[in-house]
Parts: structure tokens; C-alpha cells; sequence
């Protein structure tokens, strides 16, 4: 067997300790994802195979070697404004029904914020629903992305972008409007967007209830990853950050029915969104 080979036990132990670390279920034929991603992290950490790197989890005094192999692990698969239709919903109806109550701030959470992409695209939305709705809303809007992985955190925290991430859901006209040209090929996100958002770190199995109330929450192609009995337990308590009436966002092939009674779904013009009960 060579280094990059997993025996069925290895494989399964591996499948024990993500699901334990941070809820993610493995399928039963994943071998081929599990290898791509960790052979990287053999060298850095000077393993002579992955079975043995595996079997080194368990060992109190690896919590590097843990996170790095976490990190690699969870998919930050993202893009800008990221199927559209949950920011033309925002822009064209709910940020209305939120202004009409006068509240000081506007507090939405970006659970799963990856390098920062739907953070600052919800902040440039707003953006743009103020420019469409002068003095409609006088209070502040204040975005918290939360992720697992600190190495997409700070890419977030930098909001500074290259080429091929700019290219991913961007439109020329935004691009000019909402970013400052570095002159090295990469562009970073205007202070007044940035001002908006701030990163933290969170495994969504932990406790969270620190973060405060929200209005509205994206978590968005993040469920589908979890065990159903983790799915219940982060929706029933995203419910309890959420302020009365307030918006959930999830991905277009997920949904709360069957795991959580709390949320009823909500049919606006441009798409579909979960409110709270």
C-alpha cells in the first residue's frame, strides 16, 4: 500500500472524526476527495503516509494538524451575489420591510462567509438599496461572517480579491463602483463596503449565542453537509438568534421542513426565503 492509499479502516476512522470535529458526513465513497486533499498536508507535516497521519489525530498536542486538516476539508466553494436572486430580494423587498420599522441597525449573519465573497455582496447590495432609496433608512447595517477556517477568514478580513475571484459572479459596472484598483492585478473592496462586515471564527456545532439577535441569516449550501440531527439542532438554534420575523436564507436544494417547524416559507418575487414562525 503507498502513502497515498487508505485502508477501509483508515477511511473510516477519518469519517468518525470529521463528522465529530465539525459535522460534515463523508460518504461511504469519498476515498478519492479525502486523498486529493490531505496528500498536500504530508510533507508540511513530515507523515510518511496518510494512515499514519490519521491514526496521529487522536493525540492531544495535534490541534495544528487538526485545523489544517479541517481547513482542507471543508469546501469554500463561493462566488459574488451567488445565484442573485437572495440579493434582489433583499434590495427590492426586504430591506424595505426592515426600514419601515426605523431600527437603529440592520444585523445579518453570513454563516459559512468563506473568503468574504457574500458578506460584501449583501454590504454592496445595501449599497445599492440606498442609492435606489435615498433617506429611506438612516440607521447602520452591520454584516458578521462567520467560518471553520482561518485561512479563508483572513483572505475575508484583507478583502483584497485577484483576477479569477473578481471574475466569479462580478459584473464590470460593480467592479468599478465597489472596489479600489491595487495596480498588482488585484482589486480591494471600498472602506464604506468593508466597514460593514466583520469576520469571526465559529464551528457551527459550537455555541453561538455570543454572536447576538439578527434579522436576517444566510446559510446558504452549507446543511447539506450535515447528518439530519445536526441540521435540526443549527436551525432550531439559528431560530433563537433570530428577531421576530426575521429572514432565514438557505441554499436552493435545502429547506427547514422535516427538521425544524419554526420557519414558514415565504414566496416574494424573486425567489423563495424562510421566516421565523
Amino acid at each position: 500500500m503507498n502513502q497515498h492509499t487508505l485502508s477501509k479502516n483508515d477511511y473510516e476512522n477519518f469519517r468518525a472524526f470529521l463528522e465529530n470535529a465539525c459535522g460534515i458526513v463523508l460518504g461511504e465513497n469519498k476515498h478519492y476527495l479525502v486523498t486529493s486533499r490531505l496528500t498536500r498536508l504530508l510533507d508540511e507535516f513530515n507523515y510518511p503516509s496518510l494512515g499514519n497521519m490519521i491514526d496521529k489525530l487522536g493525540q492531544a498536542n495535534n490541534s495544528a494538524l487538526k485545523d489544517k486538516i479541517i481547513d482542507a476539508m471543508t469546501t469554500n466553494e463561493t462566488s459574488w451575489f451567488r445565484d442573485k436572486y437572495p440579493f434582489e430580494m433583499l434590495k427590492n423587498e426586504i430591506f424595505n420591510e426592515l426600514a419601515a420599522k426605523k431600527p437603529p441597525r440592520i444585523r445579518i449573519w453570513s454563516a459559512a462567509s468563506s473568503s468574504g465573497q457574500e458578506a460584501y455582496s449583501i454590504s454592496m447590495t445595501f449599497s445599492e438599496y440606498q442609492m435606489k432609496n435615498p433617506g429611506k433608512f438612516s440607521g447602520q447595517l452591520e454584516i458578521v461572517g462567520t467560518d471553520i477556517s482561518p485561512t479563508v477568514l483572513k483572505l475575508a478580513r484583507e478583502a483584497k480579491y485577484d483576477e479569477l475571484s473578481l471574475s466569479r459572479g462580478l459584473s464590470p459596472e460593480r467592479l468599478q463602483r465597489f472596489f479600489i484598483d491595487q495596480g498588482d492585478g488585484g482589486q480591494k473592496v471600498k472602506p464604506e463596503v468593508a466597514s460593514r462586515c466583520r469576520f469571526t471564527e465559529l464551528n457551527l456545532l459550537n455555541n453561538y449565542s455570543l454572536l447576538g439577535k439578527f434579522d436576517i441569516i444566510f446559510c446558504r449550501n452549507v446543511l447539506i453537509y450535515f447528518s439530519a440531527d445536526i441540521k435540526k439542532d443549527i436551525l432550531t438554534r439559528m431560530a433563537k438568534l433570530l428577531n421576530k420575523g426575521g429572514y432565514l436564507f438557505l441554499g436552493g436544494s435545502e429547506s427547514p421542513t422535516g427538521y425544524c417547524d419554526l420557519f414558514e416559507m415565504v414566496k416574494l418575487n424573486s425567489g423563495v426565503v424562510y421566516r421565523l414562525k
